[in-house]
């Protein structure tokens, strides 16, 4: 095993072993992001319904998530949504988008409830959004038998566990996220 793949295991079983509550919610893996700057969503999607295995996932995307490319999953069919934005928003190379992806949803797949996945996107996040500030990406996960609807705004999540939390990331500013790959 490789240092970096040791790295990553490691990471992930921290990640699923001391998210407690929150390992009941599907969840963005990385929790911060700076405003101009690229960001890899990365959904992680720890179980289905009730034992019913997880065949959709739907995801919203919100004001400001500029330029989104889903990763390919194979097994999976991916639909994106493009709607005009209700402002323009500044892109990576300063041009003014009214435009982009809207929604993004997987299906055709089959995720076991008793194994874990994560659903991929690209995006870049406007310079025009404040770090203090908290996106959320209300998404909604269908399972052969029932759903749950992960779209509950942050502020409300944190004060009830048994509601269902949007997975959401928390803007700070760019000298705050450290690097994962430094030279």
């Amino acid at each position: 095993m490789t240092p970096r793949s040791l790295a990553k295991t490691l990471l992930l079983g921290f990640v699923l072993c001391s998210a407690g509550t929150a390992l009941a919610h599907v969840t963005l893996l990385s929790r911060e992001a700076a405003p101009g700057a690229p960001y890899k969503a990365v959904f992680v999607v720890p179980h289905g319904c009730g034992g019913s295995a997880t065949v959709r996932l739907a995801v919203t995307i919100p004001p400001g998530v500029l330029l989104v490319k889903p990763m390919a999953k194979p097994g999976w069919q991916i639909d994106v949504t493009r709607e005009p934005y209700a402002k323009p928003w500044a892109s990576s190379h300063g041009a003014k988008l009214t435009e982009g992806v809207s929604g993004v949803v997987w299906s055709g797949g089959r995720l076991p409830d008793s194994l874990y996945d994560e659903f991929v996107m690209m995006t870049f996040l406007s310079s025009e959004l404040a770090p203090g500030a908290t996106l959320a990406f209300p998404a909604i996960q269908t399972c052969e038998t029932g759903e749950h609807r992960w779209v509950q705004a942050p502020a409300a999540a944190q004060s009830d566990h048994s509601d269902e939390p949007a997975p959401s990331v928390r803007l700070v500013p760019a000298d705050a996220i450290k690097m994962e790959h430094k030279p």
